[in-house]
């Protein structure tokens, strides 16, 4: 039988370790060892098993206090039952003698807290064997004591799927509900499923809708998955959207940017009459407060538009209406009359 390695060498830390590093010492490793990135490996998954048991010691005050004192001893068979060393630091697995478990509990930790912020949802996941799906389909099985467990001895929740969902730019500006088909999460050949899929106002190009149950089936009575829904915004003509703001483009005559005025602007909530200014440059922009894009935050929030005014030059001029404009030009020394009364600039 292999001589046990001491578990602060297991992790890497000095005996004097506090909680803290004791942890930090842990995830790392669990990270580097971890089954499902280390596939094919049999060491790496000996190396995990013997991380979790090292963690499962150091990380409870009252086994450590007892390794420290009686070493491996404290935790081999006819030692105080109520030591039993754990199942890869989840908790205290004690262990019936038989291969089987009297109970098991999470000594106030939970599964994701440990391993949420390194492998994301590794263990809500895929399904199969070993450790995928939360240690699910033959289960885990330890030869250090840990006896074994298998998925159908607790409930576990089903793998959330993914699709797509194309909406148009009004769809997601204001909102809607849509009826969708959709082949089954599984893969089965059964008929597409429809859904009714509601579309909230604001949504932009990126965000997900999510159907909640919608996903694959959970096992040992866990209830199923959800439906994430990644949405694509579509245009609409002479609108851009930049997050909750619109751009749009108008056209004025050039009397109305000389005299100023009024013009007509079209928004996504009707139309609204701007005042333009004397002297409006080609490219100045105007701000319609309130007429983008409602927050999905807070409704009572909407964002701006930002309108760019563009001068139409004047075409198919009659002879007096360009004999005005040379005029006008002369008075502003932009041009000359010479000799012959031709206009020179």
């Amino acid at each position: 039988m292999a001589v046990k390695r001491d578990y602060y060498d297991v992790l890497g830390i000095d005996r004097n370790a506090d909680e803290k590093t004791i942890k930090k010492a842990y995830r790392k490793l669990a990270k580097k060892y971890h089954p499902d990135t280390n596939a094919g490996n049999p060491d790496a998954a000996d190396k995990f098993k013997e991380v979790n048991e090292a963690y499962d010691i150091l990380s409870d005050p009252k086994k450590k206090k007892m390794y420290d004192q009686f070493g491996h001893a404290a935790f081999e068979a006819g030692a105080d039952p109520g030591a039993g060393a754990g199942a890869g630091g989840f908790g205290g697995f004690q262990s019936s003698g038989n291969g089987g478990y009297q109970e098991f509990h999470f000594n106030g930790e939970n599964m994701d807290d440990i391993f949420g912020d390194i492998f994301g949802n590794m263990f809500h996941g895929s399904h199969g064997g070993g450790f995928h799906s939360g240690f699910g389909g033959s289960g885990f099985h330890s030869g250090s004591g840990f006896g074994g467990f298998h998925q159908q001895d607790f409930p576990q929740k089903g793998s959330d799927v993914k699709a797509s969902i194309n909406v148009t730019f009004d769809e997601a500006a204001f909102g809607a509900d849509k009826r969708i088909s959709l082949s089954s999460p599984d893969g089965s050949s059964g008929a597409p499923q429809t859904l009714q899929v509601h579309i909230p106002a604001g949504i932009d190009t990126g965000k997900s809708i999510r159907l909640k149950g919608k996903g694959m089936p959970g096992t040992g009575g866990g209830e199923p998955g959800d439906l994430l829904l990644k949405v694509t915004v579509g245009t609409r003509p002479g609108y851009e959207r930049k997050g909750s703001d619109v751009y749009t483009t108008i056209s004025i005559p050039y009397t109305t940017a000389v005299f100023g005025g009024e013009a007509t602007v079209p928004t996504l909530y009707g139309n609204v009459i701007c005042k333009i200014r004397e002297g409006m440059q080609s490219g100045s922009k105007i701000r319609l407060r309130g007429k983008g894009i409602v927050s999905m935050k807070n409704p009572s929030i909407r964002g701006d538009q930002y309108v760019t005014i563009q001068i139409q030059v004047p075409q198919n001029l009659n002879y007096t209406a360009k004999e005005k404009l040379h005029e006008y030009a002369r008075a502003c020394g932009l041009e000359r009359s010479n000799a012959n009364g031709s206009h020179v600039a």
